[in-house]
């Protein structure tokens, strides 16, 4: 069984058991979590697809840990011009485990 969630402004495809990184949340570690902006739920016989969201599916998560990803390099530069610069950024993460899919 798997499920499509949305968070973050992004979706997430999880199924039970998963460790996911979404965006950066205010929760502290190893709290629960519940996503009710579920897109569509899967089984081995079934799916249900939500307009736009599914008004009885819900899941559980706990937080495992906030981090940051490995920095990116950002670099411009106009050729002939002596114009470059160079900017760094590191995105801010939580990861979760998905602990149930309640359809």
């Amino acid at each position: 069984m798997y499920a499509i969630v949305e968070t973050g402004g992004k979706q997430y495809r999880v199924e039970s058991g998963d460790v996911v990184r979404i965006e950066s949340l205010h929760v502290d570690e190893g709290a629960s979590l519940v996503f009710d902006k579920i897109l569509m739920v899967s089984n081995d016989s079934e799916v249900q697809v939500g307009t736009p969201y599914l008004s009885d599916a819900t899941v559980n998560a706990t937080v495992v840990r906030h981090g940051r990803a490995p920095k990116i390099l950002v670099f411009k530069y106009k050729s002939k011009k002596n114009y470059r610069r160079m900017r760094g950024h590191r995105q801010n993460f939580t990861e979760v485990k998905i602990d149930s899919i309640n359809a």
